[in-house]
């Protein structure tokens, strides 16, 4: 597939994808708005039901009839743990204290949500799926093939490229090290697949020949135009959307954006079990040098939630995962459309420089 045959694949004008930002951000009104202008919007679905799913894909459609996105988590979900949750309750009750929130209970690890969340998905067929923490099955891709949904799986690696081409994927999302939130790696250690964007689209736009997708610190045109020049056929952007009004990430979350000065964020796995990079905060300081007390993905996720919720009610970023790329720094507040707009503007006077 030419550079651009990605572009006619995924039906979109513009070489902008707005990146699926789970948990609340990636509104049916950002994705919309980014589809509307003729980028990708993009759903992150991995926290929603099977029902919200489906409802939230209805909604989309009714706002939009360009082509989007729908995200889910393949792969990562542990069953099964012996960690002692001792520790972490602690730190966590005395955090729901301060919150005014009751006592944290350990939940029981549920079952991995990906199987229904997939049928929803399947069901609703929208134009494009997209995954991340692993590959789906090879029965999964089939069907998601035979419904003519196209296929973008996410790799920190050339490795993970690699298995990304042979499952038959229509295009890669290399994930750089710059990329904010949850690293998507699945074969290796994340440590060994914190890979500089650049030398990651290189390395797997030289190893397979299927499109790759850019994904990692890049905020605006000229960084996307520079992503084309090494091999990418589109880059995707998470924090440059975040803090559009369309987006539902909370106010405090958007405000510490907006505020940061320079490159702060780290990689935590506090909030969630994963590896992950932010702004950091009072909730990782309290949990340096006791990273052994972090349970693993999804039970540190779901034992986060109840503060990480009043947390963004009360405007209080201390408790909050502030999830953010190596460009946060340069975050724009503007609406999607007009955000599609400017990166495409920025795009075309560094081409027209060239």
């Amino acid at each position: 597939m030419a550079q651009n045959g990605l572009l006619s694949r995924l039906g979109i004008d513009h070489p902008v994808i707005q990146g699926p930002m789970g948990g609340g951000p990636s509104t049916a009104e950002l994705v919309a708005a980014v589809s509307n202008a003729g980028g990708l919007g993009s759903l992150g679905a991995a926290y929603l039901t099977p029902d919200k799913i489906t409802e939230t894909i209805r909604q989309i459609k009714a706002l939009t009839d360009k082509p989007f996105n729908v995200n889910l988590f393949a792969g990562a979900y542990v069953t099964k743990t012996h960690a002692d949750p001792g520790p972490m309750l602690a730190l966590l009750g005395e955090i729901h204290e301060a919150l005014e929130l009751p006592p944290p209970v350990l939940p029981q690890l549920p079952p991995d949500p990906f199987g229904a969340q997939f049928e929803a998905v399947l069901d609703s067929a929208p134009p494009i799926f997209s995954f991340t923490f692993g590959i789906p099955n090879a029965d999964a891709m089939a069907r998601l093939r035979a419904r003519g949904i196209a296929i973008l799986g996410t790799a920190t690696s050339v490795e993970e490229g690699r298995l990304l081409a042979d499952a038959g994927v229509d295009g890669i999302i290399a994930q750089g090290a710059e990329a904010g939130a949850h690293r998507g790696t699945f074969a290796g250690s994340f440590e060994s697949a914190m890979i500089p964007t650049l030398d990651l689209v290189r390395g797997i736009h030289s190893a397979v020949p299927v499109p790759v997708i850019a994904s990692g610190g890049i905020m605006d045109g000229r960084e996307i135009r520079h992503a084309m020049r090494v091999g990418a056929s589109a880059a995707s952007l998470g924090t440059a959307f975040l803090t559009c009004p369309e987006s539902g990430a909370p106010e405090a979350h958007k405000r510490a954006i907006l505020d940061a000065r320079k490159d702060t964020t780290v990689i935590t796995r506090a909030f969630s079990g994963r590896p992950a990079r932010g702004l950091p905060n009072a909730f990782i300081a309290k949990l340096a040098g006791k990273e052994k007390w972090i349970l693993p993905y999804p039970l540190q996720n779901i034992l986060t939630r109840a503060m990480r919720t009043a947390a963004a009610s009360r405007g209080e970023s201390g408790f909050l995962s502030l999830w953010a790329g190596t460009g946060v720094a340069r975050a724009r507040a503007m609406p999607a459309a007009a955000l599609v707009a400017r990166l495409v503007n920025e795009m075309n006077e560094v081409k027209a420089a060239d």
